[in-house]
Protein backbone atom coordinates (compact mmCIF):
# COMPACT_ATOMS: atom_id res chain seq x y z
CA UNK A 1 0.00 0.00 0.00
CA UNK A 2 1.17 3.32 -0.94
CA UNK A 3 2.58 5.68 2.30
CA UNK A 4 1.10 8.80 0.28
CA UNK A 5 -2.64 9.93 0.88
CA UNK A 6 -4.54 9.83 -2.18
CA UNK A 7 -4.89 13.48 -3.67
CA UNK A 8 -6.15 14.64 -6.87
CA UNK A 9 -3.69 15.52 -9.97
CA UNK A 10 -3.94 18.76 -10.60
CA UNK A 11 -3.48 19.55 -14.53
CA UNK A 12 0.56 19.70 -14.06
CA UNK A 13 0.85 16.74 -12.37
CA UNK A 14 2.91 16.76 -9.27
CA UNK A 15 6.23 14.83 -7.28
CA UNK A 16 5.49 13.73 -3.53
CA UNK A 17 8.03 12.26 -0.78
CA UNK A 18 7.68 10.69 1.73
CA UNK A 19 10.74 9.28 4.67
CA UNK A 20 9.62 6.23 6.95
CA UNK A 21 12.10 3.56 8.61
CA UNK A 22 15.25 5.10 6.53
CA UNK A 23 13.07 4.39 3.43
CA UNK A 24 12.52 8.22 1.03
CA UNK A 25 10.44 7.22 -1.34
CA UNK A 26 9.54 9.38 -4.70
CA UNK A 27 6.57 9.25 -6.41
CA UNK A 28 5.76 11.16 -9.20
CA UNK A 29 2.62 11.89 -11.27
CA UNK A 30 1.02 13.25 -14.49
CA UNK A 31 -2.39 12.70 -15.82
CA UNK A 32 -1.51 12.18 -18.85
CA UNK A 33 -0.44 8.73 -18.59
CA UNK A 34 2.63 9.91 -16.55
CA UNK A 35 4.20 11.67 -19.35
CA UNK A 36 6.99 13.63 -18.35
CA UNK A 37 6.98 17.60 -19.07
CA UNK A 38 9.89 20.10 -18.35
CA UNK A 39 7.84 21.16 -14.65
CA UNK A 40 7.81 17.55 -13.28
CA UNK A 41 11.47 16.33 -15.00
CA UNK A 42 13.12 19.75 -12.99
CA UNK A 43 11.38 19.32 -10.09
CA UNK A 44 11.58 15.45 -9.92
CA UNK A 45 15.69 15.96 -10.18
CA UNK A 46 15.55 18.70 -7.13
CA UNK A 47 13.63 16.09 -5.09
CA UNK A 48 16.03 12.95 -5.73
CA UNK A 49 19.11 15.48 -4.73
CA UNK A 50 17.18 16.99 -1.80
CA UNK A 51 16.33 13.42 -0.69
CA UNK A 52 19.80 11.63 -1.38
CA UNK A 53 21.22 14.48 0.78
CA UNK A 54 18.44 13.51 3.84
CA UNK A 55 20.76 12.19 6.40
CA UNK A 56 17.93 9.75 7.79
CA UNK A 57 17.13 8.22 4.03
CA UNK A 58 19.61 5.43 3.48
CA UNK A 59 17.68 3.86 0.42
CA UNK A 60 15.35 5.56 -2.21
CA UNK A 61 12.33 3.99 -4.00
CA UNK A 62 11.19 5.98 -7.05
CA UNK A 63 7.75 5.17 -8.42
CA UNK A 64 4.83 6.87 -10.61
CA UNK A 65 1.27 7.16 -8.92
CA UNK A 66 -1.88 5.92 -10.80
CA UNK A 67 -2.70 2.21 -12.07
CA UNK A 68 -1.90 3.02 -15.92
CA UNK A 69 1.44 3.14 -17.50
CA UNK A 70 4.16 3.17 -15.20
CA UNK A 71 5.51 6.32 -17.22
CA UNK A 72 4.96 7.68 -20.91
CA UNK A 73 8.07 9.24 -21.45
CA UNK A 74 8.42 12.81 -22.70
CA UNK A 75 5.02 15.16 -22.75
CA UNK A 76 4.60 15.23 -26.66
CA UNK A 77 2.05 18.16 -25.81
CA UNK A 78 5.84 20.33 -24.89
CA UNK A 79 7.58 18.80 -27.55
CA UNK A 80 4.87 19.91 -30.16
CA UNK A 81 5.60 23.23 -28.84
CA UNK A 82 9.11 23.56 -28.80
CA UNK A 83 10.29 26.26 -30.91
CA UNK A 84 13.78 26.33 -31.50
CA UNK A 85 17.09 24.17 -31.24
CA UNK A 86 17.73 25.90 -27.52
CA UNK A 87 14.28 25.73 -26.40
CA UNK A 88 14.36 21.99 -27.28
CA UNK A 89 18.10 20.98 -25.27
CA UNK A 90 16.90 22.55 -22.43
CA UNK A 91 14.11 19.96 -22.65
CA UNK A 92 15.94 16.72 -23.17
CA UNK A 93 18.23 18.43 -20.89
CA UNK A 94 15.57 17.96 -18.07
CA UNK A 95 15.89 13.59 -18.55
CA UNK A 96 19.69 14.47 -18.10
CA UNK A 97 19.09 16.20 -14.97
CA UNK A 98 17.44 13.59 -13.16
CA UNK A 99 19.49 10.19 -14.40
CA UNK A 100 22.22 11.95 -13.13
CA UNK A 101 20.98 13.03 -9.75
CA UNK A 102 19.52 8.94 -9.90
CA UNK A 103 23.18 7.51 -10.70
CA UNK A 104 25.06 10.61 -8.15
CA UNK A 105 22.61 9.50 -4.88
CA UNK A 106 25.09 7.82 -2.65
CA UNK A 107 22.15 5.65 -2.20
CA UNK A 108 21.16 2.93 -3.85
CA UNK A 109 17.51 3.22 -5.95
CA UNK A 110 14.84 1.00 -6.10
CA UNK A 111 12.30 1.38 -8.85
CA UNK A 112 9.01 0.33 -8.96
CA UNK A 113 7.66 -0.40 -12.35
CA UNK A 114 3.73 -0.78 -12.18
CA UNK A 115 2.90 -0.91 -15.67
CA UNK A 116 4.63 0.17 -19.29
CA UNK A 117 7.35 1.92 -20.01
CA UNK A 118 8.21 3.92 -22.96
CA UNK A 119 11.51 6.05 -24.07
CA UNK A 120 12.40 8.49 -21.20
CA UNK A 121 10.64 5.95 -18.71
CA UNK A 122 13.42 3.39 -19.37
CA UNK A 123 16.57 5.84 -19.03
CA UNK A 124 14.40 6.24 -15.56
CA UNK A 125 14.88 2.33 -14.69
CA UNK A 126 18.12 2.04 -16.20
CA UNK A 127 19.34 4.66 -13.87
CA UNK A 128 18.10 3.38 -11.09
CA UNK A 129 19.95 0.49 -9.18
CA UNK A 130 17.32 -2.11 -8.89
CA UNK A 131 14.27 -2.02 -10.57
CA UNK A 132 11.01 -4.55 -9.67
CA UNK A 133 8.28 -4.90 -11.88
CA UNK A 134 5.09 -6.28 -13.09
CA UNK A 135 5.03 -8.78 -15.86
CA UNK A 136 2.60 -6.62 -17.50
CA UNK A 137 5.41 -3.92 -17.47
CA UNK A 138 6.62 -4.12 -21.41
CA UNK A 139 9.31 -1.42 -22.43
CA UNK A 140 9.85 0.32 -25.65
CA UNK A 141 12.35 3.33 -26.85
CA UNK A 142 9.63 5.02 -29.29
CA UNK A 143 12.18 8.12 -30.23
CA UNK A 144 13.07 6.45 -33.56
CA UNK A 145 9.13 6.64 -34.46
CA UNK A 146 9.20 10.08 -33.59
CA UNK A 147 12.46 11.16 -35.38
CA UNK A 148 14.08 12.02 -32.41
CA UNK A 149 16.38 8.94 -31.95
CA UNK A 150 17.16 7.45 -28.00
CA UNK A 151 20.03 10.35 -27.54
CA UNK A 152 20.06 11.17 -23.84
CA UNK A 153 18.39 7.80 -22.55
CA UNK A 154 21.12 5.95 -24.56
CA UNK A 155 24.21 6.43 -22.09
CA UNK A 156 22.36 4.85 -18.93
CA UNK A 157 20.69 2.30 -20.85
CA UNK A 158 23.59 1.36 -22.96
CA UNK A 159 25.61 1.23 -19.55
CA UNK A 160 22.97 -1.08 -17.78
CA UNK A 161 21.89 -3.60 -20.20
CA UNK A 162 25.18 -3.59 -23.17
CA UNK A 163 25.27 -2.13 -26.52
CA UNK A 164 23.83 -4.87 -28.11
CA UNK A 165 20.23 -4.63 -26.14
CA UNK A 166 19.92 -0.89 -25.88
CA UNK A 167 20.57 -1.07 -29.96
CA UNK A 168 17.87 -3.45 -30.41
CA UNK A 169 15.92 -1.60 -28.70
CA UNK A 170 16.90 1.43 -30.42
CA UNK A 171 16.40 -0.16 -34.28
CA UNK A 172 12.97 -2.21 -33.08
CA UNK A 173 10.89 0.26 -31.36
CA UNK A 174 8.32 -2.03 -30.96
CA UNK A 175 7.25 -3.58 -27.09
CA UNK A 176 9.93 -6.09 -25.00
CA UNK A 177 7.99 -7.68 -22.79
CA UNK A 178 8.99 -7.96 -18.88
CA UNK A 179 10.98 -11.07 -19.36
CA UNK A 180 13.12 -9.86 -21.98
CA UNK A 181 13.47 -6.98 -20.08
CA UNK A 182 14.46 -9.01 -16.76
CA UNK A 183 17.23 -11.46 -18.95
CA UNK A 184 18.79 -8.14 -19.81
CA UNK A 185 19.07 -6.72 -16.87
CA UNK A 186 16.93 -4.07 -17.18
CA UNK A 187 14.65 -5.39 -14.31
CA UNK A 188 15.80 -7.00 -11.54
CA UNK A 189 13.07 -9.11 -10.23
CA UNK A 190 9.67 -9.48 -11.96
CA UNK A 191 6.52 -9.86 -10.06
CA UNK A 192 2.89 -11.25 -10.91
CA UNK A 193 0.66 -8.39 -10.05
CA UNK A 194 0.50 -5.19 -8.01
CA UNK A 195 0.24 -6.66 -4.51
CA UNK A 196 3.16 -8.71 -5.18
CA UNK A 197 5.12 -5.75 -6.28
CA UNK A 198 4.55 -3.43 -2.91
CA UNK A 199 5.56 -6.42 -0.91
CA UNK A 200 9.20 -7.26 -2.94
CA UNK A 201 9.82 -3.64 -3.19
CA UNK A 202 9.06 -2.91 0.72
CA UNK A 203 10.80 -6.17 1.39
CA UNK A 204 13.87 -4.79 -0.40
CA UNK A 205 13.69 -1.43 0.19
CA UNK A 206 13.62 -2.68 4.45
CA UNK A 207 16.72 -4.91 3.67
CA UNK A 208 19.00 -1.87 1.92
CA UNK A 209 17.67 0.72 4.59
CA UNK A 210 19.47 -1.90 7.10
CA UNK A 211 22.52 -2.20 5.22
CA UNK A 212 26.08 -0.20 5.95
CA UNK A 213 25.55 3.33 3.97
CA UNK A 214 29.22 3.80 3.82
CA UNK A 215 29.30 0.70 1.80
CA UNK A 216 26.36 1.40 -0.53
CA UNK A 217 28.12 4.18 -1.52
CA UNK A 218 30.99 3.03 -2.56
CA UNK A 219 29.05 0.24 -4.41
CA UNK A 220 27.50 3.20 -6.32
CA UNK A 221 30.94 4.46 -7.29
CA UNK A 222 32.23 1.01 -8.97
CA UNK A 223 28.25 0.31 -10.62
CA UNK A 224 28.46 3.92 -12.27
CA UNK A 225 32.14 4.30 -13.03
CA UNK A 226 33.19 5.73 -15.50
CA UNK A 227 29.91 8.50 -16.04
CA UNK A 228 31.92 11.60 -14.62
CA UNK A 229 32.03 13.16 -18.15
CA UNK A 230 28.31 12.46 -18.77
CA UNK A 231 27.30 16.37 -17.73
CA UNK A 232 28.57 17.09 -21.30
CA UNK A 233 27.94 14.22 -22.92
CA UNK A 234 24.56 14.21 -21.80
CA UNK A 235 23.94 18.00 -22.68
CA UNK A 236 25.73 17.43 -26.34
CA UNK A 237 22.69 14.37 -27.00
CA UNK A 238 20.07 17.29 -25.37
CA UNK A 239 21.26 19.40 -28.50
CA UNK A 240 20.94 16.43 -30.67
CA UNK A 241 17.37 15.64 -29.64
CA UNK A 242 16.62 19.41 -29.73
CA UNK A 243 17.44 20.23 -33.32
CA UNK A 244 15.46 17.14 -34.59
CA UNK A 245 12.82 17.66 -32.59
CA UNK A 246 12.23 20.67 -35.05
CA UNK A 247 11.84 18.90 -38.36
CA UNK A 248 9.20 18.48 -40.50
CA UNK A 249 9.47 14.84 -40.28
CA UNK A 250 9.13 14.89 -36.80
CA UNK A 251 6.46 17.52 -36.08
CA UNK A 252 4.26 15.30 -38.28
CA UNK A 253 4.99 12.24 -36.08
CA UNK A 254 4.04 14.17 -32.85
CA UNK A 255 1.26 14.86 -34.24
CA UNK A 256 -0.18 11.68 -34.88
CA UNK A 257 0.91 10.34 -31.94
CA UNK A 258 -1.29 12.36 -29.79
CA UNK A 259 -4.22 12.06 -32.30
CA UNK A 260 -3.89 8.95 -30.91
Amino acid sequence: MSPFPPIESGPDGYVRTHVSAGVGRIEFHHPKSNSLPSAVLQELAATVTAVSRTPDVRVIVLQSGGSGPFCAGASFDELAAIEDRKQGQRFFSGFAGVFLALIRAPQFVVTRVHGKAAGGAVGLIAASDFAIAVDKACAKLSELAVGIGPFVVGPVIEKKIGLASFSQMAVDADWRDAAWCERRGLYAKVVPDVAALDQAVDAQAATLAAATPEAMAMMKQVVWAGTDPWDALLAERAGMSGSLVLSEFTRRAISSFKGK
